[in-house]
């Protein structure tokens, strides 16, 4: 298990790259809300997942160009300043890991903040995400300012 800070220097993404290396990666483009370079650490046919997605949101994504319009808008309206608590948990499963953090920041059309707890389940091949479950609350998104995908529009 690792537990760092928010990264910061995380290595450049290559085929080979380990999925701890990848996701940090990942961390550190959305914290820059560089949501193509985001989209581009994932496989062509990856698969995104949201168990606990709201009503109106949608709970599977196949495929990068699914994943890069549902991203699109993302900074528009969370602005994300951290992610805190970062623990990454490696398992059994090749190229699989299990991911415990905080996003934190505010909502830009109101500017209240946003504070959420996630625990993703990640898997790569050929250092690209093919996989990811992402079981963050809905309650994050169920208030003004929070629809980046346009379901209260």
């Amino acid at each position: 298990m690792t537990n760092s800070p928010t990264p910061t220097t995380a290595p450049e993404t290559a085929p080979g790259s380990t999925p701890d290396e990848l996701y940090r990666e990942g961390l550190r483009l959305l914290l820059e809300k560089d949501i193509p370079g985001w989209v581009d650490l994932w496989d062509e046919d990856g698969v995104l997942e949201f168990p606990f997605a709201p009503e109106g949101w949608p709970a599977r994504l196949e495929g990068r160009q699914a994943i890069a319009d549902y991203m699109r808008h993302y900074p528009d309206h969370i602005d994300v300043h951290d992610f805190r608590d970062v623990r990454i948990h490696r398992t059994a499963a090749p190229g699989t890991i299990m991911v415990e953090m905080r996003g934190v920041g505010r909502l830009v059309e109101t500017g209240s903040p946003f504070d959420t707890t996630y625990i993703t389940v990640i898997t790569v091949e050929g250092g690209r995400f093919t996989s990811c479950r992402d079981y963050w609350s809905p309650l994050a998104v169920q208030q003004p300012g929070a629809d980046f995908v346009g379901t209260n529009r």
